[in-house]
């Protein structure tokens, strides 16, 4: 996946979000796990997959969130996708992809020669400008539709989430967990203000949420953090995993936001060096 950093969070925190924007949930779903799976000779790597539970045969999902054009993006998704099955194919039952566009103009032109798969029940192509009303949605399929919303109407949908998670039948984990996905989506619209300062512009009081959800929160955002470091700038050592695990759950979102333009390790020794 040329991955939306936005939506490679989602899918972190809640991979069924996958199986609710193309209408078929497996009854496994709750089970998937989100990664990226790696192939030798030709060597490369696949970010965006949906691996089924190891101890059943299923379904592996390739998914691509693709927010601009590019002109090779099936040869490239068919090949690689295809390939990993073959290479893998006694784990697996059955291979699908999904493709996620902001809009139709967004998709590339030559679509004829993959008329076969594009048509078929394999290939599921959405379009989060023809999801429908926001407000009709379900929560999490919602957040994905605020991605594109334009920064004006943008602080007014996300306050009417934020209240919809407050009348739904929702856990406390998962009502914390989409405030945090819907909040993180409103810090990347807005990247000149800060996290609390979007929080105050969506009426969000901190002060009311439990302790325990809090801690929660922490522990996920603390293990989303270490697996995005080790993806962007390599193996992390055990020094620098302590550094990480003391940090605040303010001080890990405000990591988790700056990790995206590191390069090299240099870059996450400079931001701790910025906390001092």
């Amino acid at each position: 996946m040329q991955r939306d950093p936005i939506f490679y969070q989602m899918f972190q925190r809640t991979p069924q979000l996958l199986f609710d924007l193309i209408g078929n949930r497996p009854s496994n779903a709750a089970d998937y796990r989100f990664d990226s799976v790696a192939v030798k000779e030709p060597k490369f790597e696949i970010d965006g997959v949906f691996l089924p539970p190891e101890s059943e045969l299923g379904t592996v999902y390739f998914c691509e969130v693709q927010m601009q054009k590019d002109e090779a993006l099936y040869e490239r998704l068919f090949g690689e996708s295809l390939l990993y099955f073959y290479r893998n194919y006694s784990r697996f039952s059955d291979w699908q992809a999904v493709v996620i566009y902001p809009s139709p103009s967004i998709e590339q032109s030559k679509v004829y020669p993959h008329r076969a798969l594009l048509n078929s029940e394999q290939v599921h192509r959405i379009y989060l400008d023809e999801l429908g009303d926001v407000q009709s949605l379900p929560i999490p399929v919602a957040a994905t539709v605020l991605t594109i919303v334009e920064e004006a109407e943008a602080p007014q949908v996300a306050r009417s989430l934020f209240e919809r998670t407050e009348r739904e039948e929702l856990t406390e984990r998962e009502r914390a967990n989409l405030i945090d996905i819907v909040t993180s989506i409103m810090v990347y619209k807005f990247a000149n203000l800060s996290r609390l300062e979007i929080r105050a512009m969506l009426g969000l009081d901190l002060t009311q949420e439990p302790r325990a959800i809090r801690e929660a929160k922490e522990e996920g955002e603390r293990s989303l953090i270490l697996r995005l470091l080790t993806r962007q700038v390599g193996e992390l050592t055990e020094e620098t995993r302590s550094h990480i695990n003391i940090l605040s759950l303010e001080q890990l979102e405000d990591l988790g936001e700056s990790l995206l333009d590191f390069e090299a390790i240099a870059d996450l020794e400079q931001w701790f060096r910025n906390l001092e």
